[in-house]
């Protein structure tokens, strides 16, 4: 009884050690008898004891490296620090387990002299502006070469890169120079468009002016010739209603003393009367007439007569 209860327990001990769940996104490479023998993928799976060993554990999940800083030096010779980050994921664990001793060494070591072949060939700037350049040729050639490994690599990203201090220096004082100039740029517009603005301002306000200036003399000789005209108008209503009321010979005379007066009422006016003052009706009547169609007459030169 003894002795069936210490094989038991023996075989527990044995046993149960070889049975093995397998989680997900994890595979077990076996070998048996010291070659390899296949591969567990998740499940519940069963050892033989002392002939069959787990070789190695692989993890199917795409993993992230960051690297160190790596020296690399330029076409135009300036050497920078640069450090990438290599994303990878293993893809077959029998060529991961037997393709490359220490595989993660393998790719940062792959990883440091592609990155120094691709930044050889690059200028400072150049480095600087194509980052995009230099992580497509980089995730090319390290996928490429760690196929024989059981390796994909997805994605290599350029982390930073960092010139040597005098180089910043001068790259900070370029970058403050252009921004100085930028400002003066957008200023100097900005005072442009401000002189624009106010010449055109000046321009219109003139324009206005002169609109103003132009329709008021005009208004100013509408009104006067309207009011000409109702004073010859009204001139001739009067004559007419002389000649509708048939004035008599001391009406005219009247009228023709008035036009006389009208007549002497400037500077410079000479008055030539008739030889007879009895026709005085009659010349009044005629320069009645007369300033009807000329009511400021010029002055004439004296000339002798008579009444002089």
């Amino acid at each position: 009884m003894t002795i069936f209860i210490i094989l038991l327990i023996l075989v527990i001990i044995i046993i149960v050690p070889c049975i093995k769940i397998v989680p997900q996104s994890k595979v077990y490479v076996i070998e048996r008898i010291g070659s390899y023998y296949t591969t567990w993928h998740n499940g519940l799976h069963f050892k033989i004891p002392f002939i069959d060993r787990i070789a190695n554990v692989v993890l199917l999940k795409e993993m992230v490296r960051d690297f160190a800083p790596q020296p690399v030096i330029t076409k135009d010779n300036v050497t920078m620090q640069i450090d990438t980050v290599v994303y990878f994921q293993i893809t077959d664990a029998k060529l991961y387990t037997y393709g490359v001793e220490y595989p993660i060494s393998a790719i940062e070591s792959l990883t440091a002299t592609t990155l120094r072949n691709i930044i050889g060939e690059l200028e400072l700037d150049q480095t600087l502006t194509s980052r995009d350049i230099i992580n497509a040729k980089m995730r090319s050639i390290l996928d490429e070469a760690t196929d024989p490994w059981g390796i994909k690599v997805n994605r290599v990203e350029v982390k930073n890169i960092l010139p040597p201090k005098d180089i910043q220096d001068a790259m900070e004082k370029q970058m403050r120079a252009e921004r100085e100039r930028r400002e003066k740029i957008l200023q100097a517009e900005g005072e442009k468009k401000s002189s624009i603005l106010i010449a055109e301002g000046e321009k219109e306000s003139a324009i206005l002016r002169a609109e103003a200036d132009k329709e008021a003399r005009i208004k100013r000789a509408e009104g006067e010739a309207e009011a000409l005209l109702k004073i010859k108008t009204a001139e001739a209503d009067g004559i007419k209603l002389l000649k509708e009321a048939k004035a008599d010979a001391a009406v005219l005379q009247l009228k023709s003393y008035e036009t006389l007066g009208r007549v002497a009422d400037g500077h410079a006016t000479k008055i030539i009367l008739p030889a007879e003052l009895s026709n005085i009706a009659t010349f009044g009547t005629v320069l009645q007439e007369s300033l009807q169609h000329d009511p400021n007459p010029v002055p004439q030169k004296p000339t002798k007569g008579r009444g002089e």
